[in-house]
Order: C-alpha cells, then sequence, then structure tokens
C-alpha cells in the first residue's frame, strides 16, 4: 500500500527453500494421521481452551531458594532481583513452545518430478489434549506440518481451522498429556505501554530462545496474509524477534501469555526492534470460534485504526467509501496530494482530517466502549449485511450513527 513506508516481514524461518526431489506422495495437512499415535481425532464439544484473565503469580515474591531446578537454588544468592522474573517466567512457559516444521511440495519442471520446500515456525500448546496455536502464514501453503515438542518428540498435526483475517490458525497432535503443558491466558486490554515483556520462540530454528523487551505501543494496524486486510489492535513490542519466532507467545511479568509473536517491521527482514504480537483477547475469540466452526464469519466496518483517548476511541484511519465512511462517520482518511517541488509533479499518499472535526466513539449497540479491542469484538460479533449502531460524540452531543457492516474480503478502496 502507497503510505507504508516500512516492510513487514512475517516471521518464518526458511520457508519456500524448494529442492528439486523424486515424486512422492503427500498427506493433505487436514486429513493427517500420526505414525506413531494414529489418527488424529478433534473432539471439538469437549476440548476446553484457556480462560482469559489468569491472575497469574507474583512472581517478584517467589523464592528461588525452594525452586525446583537444583542449580538454580545453587545460585539463588547470585541471582540479582531484576533477574529473577526472567529466569521463572523461561522456567514455568519454556515447555509450552513448540517447533513448526511445515514441507510443501509443488510440481517439478520435469516429468515425475516434485519441488520439496521447508518452513519453520513456533507454537503454543494450548490444551493437554493437544491443540497447539500458531500463525496461519507459518502453515499457510504446507503439505504437512510437523510439531516438535521441548522434549525433541516429534508429531504429525491435523488443521482444525484457520483464520488468514486475524493470522490464526490451530492445530492438533496426538501426544501425552504428561509432554504437554499449556500456557495461560491474561488480558491484553489491561496492557500498558512501557509494560515489561517476555518472547519465546524459535528464531532460525533456535528453539525456545527467550528474549525481553518493553511494550512500546498499542492498537497498531499490520497487513495481513489475506489480501487488502489488516490486523487491527495489535501490540507493538522492541522485544527481539526475529524469522521463525511468528507463532511463539508474547508473556506479561506474571507469566501469562498476553499475545503472540507474529511480524516485525524491517527493510532487512531480520530485528529492528520494532516487532508486533497479536493481542491475547483477539487470539482467544478467534480460536473459539475455530473449534468450534472450523471457520470464522464477520462483518467488517471499514474502520482501519483507532486512538484510545480519555473517553472513547478516535478513528484514525477509515476506509474510503467503506461502511463507516458511507455511514458519515468523521474519522481520517487517505488522499492522494500533488504538489509541485522546482518544477517536478510529486504525487504522496497523505492523511486527511474531516471537515467539522472528528467524531469519538464511545459505544456500539449502547454498550460502553474503553479499548480497541473491545470495539473489535462488538463489532465483529456481526455477519455481513448486518447494521450495528456507533454511539458518538460529534460537536460535545451525542449521536447514534447506524453502519450496514461490509464483507472483509473487499478490496480497500
Amino acid at each position: 500500500m502507497l503510505y507504508r513506508k516500512i516492510f513487514f516481514r512475517r516471521l518464518v524461518s526458511a520457508a519456500a527453500l524448494f529442492t528439486l526431489c523424486a515424486a512422492a506422495a503427500t498427506v493433505p495437512l487436514s486429513a493427517q494421521q500420526n505414525p506413531v499415535s494414529g489418527e488424529i481425532r478433534i473432539d471439538r464439544r469437549h476440548t476446553v481452551l484457556p480462560q482469559l484473565g489468569s491472575k497469574g503469580e507474583a512472581l517478584q515474591k517467589v523464592s528461588l531458594a525452594d525452586n525446583e531446578d537444583p542449580i538454580v537454588r545453587q545460585r539463588a544468592d547470585e541471582i540479582l532481583p531484576e533477574e529473577k522474573v526472567g529466569i521463572l517466567i523461561y522456567q514455568m512457559r519454556n515447555r509450552s513452545i513448540v517447533n513448526v516444521d511445515t514441507e510443501m511440495v509443488r510440481q517439478g519442471p520435469y516429468p515425475f518430478s516434485e519441488l520439496h520446500g521447508e518452513g519453520r515456525g513456533s507454537g503454543i500448546v494450548l490444551t493437554k489434549d493437544g491443540v497447539i496455536l500458531t500463525n496461519f502464514h507459518v502453515i499457510d501453503g504446507a503439505d504437512s506440518v510437523t510439531i516438535t515438542l521441548f522434549n525433541g518428540e516429534a508429531y504429525a498435526a491435523a488443521l482444525i481451522g484457520k483464520d488468514p483475517n486475524t493470522d490464526v490458525a490451530l492445530l492438533k497432535i496426538n501426544a501425552p498429556e504428561k509432554d504437554l503443558f499449556p500456557v495461560e491466558f491474561g488480558d491484553s486490554s489491561r496492557i500498558l505501554v512501557g509494560q515489561v515483556v517476555y518472547a519465546i520462540g524459535n528464531p532460525f530454528g533456535i528453539d525456545r530462545t527467550l528474549t525481553r523487551g518493553i511494550v512500546s505501543n498499542l492498537n497498531r494496524t499490520i497487513d495481513s496474509p489475506k489480501q487488502h486486510r489488516q490486523i487491527k489492535g495489535v501490540i507493538q513490542i522492541d522485544a527481539a524477534i526475529n524469522p521463525g519466532n511468528s507463532g511463539g507467545a508474547l508473556f506479561d511479568s506474571r507469566g501469562r501469555m498476553i499475545g503472540m509473536n507474529t511480524a516485525i517491521a524491517s527493510p532487512v527482514g531480520q530485528n529492528s526492534g520494532v516487532g508486533f504480537a497479536t493481542p491475547v483477547n483477539t487470539i482467544s475469540r478467534i480460536a473459539n470460534i475455530l473449534l468450534a466452526e472450523g471457520k470464522v464469519e464477520r462483518g467488517d466496518i471499514g474502520i482501519v485504526q483507532v486512538t484510545e483517548v480519555d473517553g472513547g476511541l478516535i478513528p484514525a484511519l477509515i476506509d474510503n467509501d467503506g461502511p463507516a465512511d458511507r455511514a458519515g462517520l468523521r474519522g481520517w482518511k487517505l488522499a492522494m496530494v500533488v504538489s509541485n517541488q522546482r518544477g517536478v509533479r510529486i504525487q504522496s499518499v497523505r492523511r486527511i482530517p474531516p471537515k467539522g472535526g472528528v467524531d469519538m466513539i464511545v459505544g456500539v449497540n449502547g454498550q460502553p466502549i474503553h479499548s480497541g479491542e473491545e470495539f473489535i469484538s462488538l463489532v465483529e460479533e456481526h455477519q455481513p449485511g448486518e447494521e450495528v449502531v456507533l454511539n458518538i460524540i460529534r460537536e460535545g452531543k451525542q449521536r447514534e450513527l447506524p453502519v450496514v457492516l461490509g464483507q472483509p474480503d473487499e478490496e480497500e478502496k
């Protein structure tokens, strides 16, 4: 898109490195069998994903002298207070992170030949019965997926469901419960800029790597694997993440998962200190739908980005001629601006404020909202063609603005 000056890089390691091989049969991802554990069965009714808002544990108060790791116990007196949390988070959560290895097979240039490609990313254990979370782009186009646990045991994976719009995919493996360590979900609507976070993933295939940083900003928008779509409400972080980190977990200082590491902004495809994670509240909502239905249907309101202010949300960017724009919402839009510099005609895309001032969104269908995530969640409960009412403040007065939701796969105008 013209107005994007940075490059969003998906964090899949060695994707699409194709080598020419003799023809061989492959098993479709959606119908794989585990050669060790037999056919993979998905119990959509009784599988329960982690609940949002786990209280976690105040790790600053945990004594290292009683730690289960003898090495940590021996060195407890040498560990500084600011180091303790990172050590405990890694001990608690590193076994929840898995390697996701993909294989792609394409027709080769010669008769009876095939091109084989490989990719590698990260994944997160969600349940004791083997539900694994990862990014959609990690497994996109794969003919087979293998999940490797912390102990080196590998299992074939079956696809439960995928949502390219939010870059979320759910997989299922048959592995012993004793080898599966599910994460706990926090509440990403309570995150603050400046909060310390910890990322665990498999950069460049180096498994279960821990990095630390802070939340740099909130409610960012990044490109979705789905063409012409964007992921909204994203967490920006400065913790080092690199190719292979996609699908790994972002934790707060209590060891609660608050996001899934998804992309970086970088012209070279490696860590630049600007990373992005899909918030756990979005993941929880989408994952529960995928578990129940296998796919997600949603309406699109045509608001690309919002800014949280005291009392509500400011539409920082809306789609030209999108549903919100057609309904009359006042927000910033993109426009082509032509200027003349020393006789040279220059075209550029700029954000243009609305005439009469910008609206403030304070609710959806009468329900007050305080964050971008709350807004997205309330809107996406509705199907394309349904009407939602935005409660707004315009020029100091409260108003109701009906908006008919559009199709999520419409091209941006």
